[in-house]
Formats: C-alpha cells, structure tokens, sequence
C-alpha cells in the first residue's frame, strides 16, 4: 500500500502505526503521530490498521537550547 509519511509517499505492506514505526526505526523514540489530520494517541497505535492512501505525520522530540 502508498502511504503518505511526512509529505514522501512510501510502499509499505498494510498493517498498523506500530507496525510503520519499527520498520522506520522510531518505535522506541518520543513522538506524536498524526493520522489524517486526527492525533493518534501512543495506546493505539500497536492496534491501529492503516489504509492505502493514509497520511501520516511522525514528529519526534528534539531537545536544544
């Protein structure tokens, strides 16, 4: 399936956020995640099912002074 992930269309085998997390290596980093404009909270995203055509923002924490 294509899924938009932060304005890059990527192929990716259908399954859930987590899922795309691990494969993109941010499962254990701090993020928001927002799917077709709607946050989606760090409880749901394991069980989650994407869509082909979904659009995704990944936004992790960035610390700085």
């Amino acid at each position: 399936m294509q899924l938009n992930i932060n304005g890059d269309i990527r192929e990716m085998e259908a399954g859930t956020i987590g899922q795309v997390l691990v494969k993109l290596g941010l499962e254990k980093t701090a993020c928001a995640v927002e799917l077709n404009r709607t946050l989606i909270p760090a409880r749901e995203r394991t069980d989650h099912r994407l869509k082909d055509g979904d659009i995704l923002e990944i936004v992790t924490l960035v610390g700085g002074g």
